[in-house]
């Protein structure tokens, strides 16, 4: 069979992208979710550079379906997983429990920043409030 022609049954060639990669709305929700994550890090991370070293930030789209066993029916917004050789301590966001919690981008941004906040709280075994001040606002 021989290949088959780049052009659609009008001849008029490949359709382009709708949005050329450069514009802001070319970006998919998980891009600007990740974005959100790396802004709520980033900050956290002026004050708290030293105890983050070497913990790697994740997001996942959603939670694994076997519960840690500290959850009792709640689907997570977050989740610590400890150091185990040869892998680092991890932090994940799960973007999809999250996105459907909030109400816009504002409220999105503020939803990810406490999620990263308890999750970093927990990992250095203090309030979130001790983490920043701002936590809960």
């Amino acid at each position: 069979m021989p290949p088959r022609p780049r052009r659609d049954r009008r001849d008029r060639g490949v359709r382009g992208p709708l949005l050329p990669a450069d514009l802001p709305g070319y970006r998919t929700r998980g891009d600007l979710f990740d974005e959100l994550v790396l802004d709520a890090v980033e900050r956290l991370e002026r004050r708290w550079s030293t105890q983050l070293e070497g913990v790697e930030f994740a997001v996942e789209d959603v939670p694994p379906s076997d519960p840690a066993p500290w959850e009792r029916g709640e689907v997570p917004l977050g989740r610590l997983f400890p150091a185990e050789p040869p892998l680092p301590t991890r932090i994940v966001v799960y973007r999809r429990p999250v996105e459907t919690r909030a109400d816009d981008r504002d409220d999105l941004a503020h939803l990810v920043h406490d999620v990263v906040v308890e999750q970093v709280a927990h990992l250095l075994g203090v309030e979130p409030e001790e983490v920043d001040p701002r936590h809960g606002e």
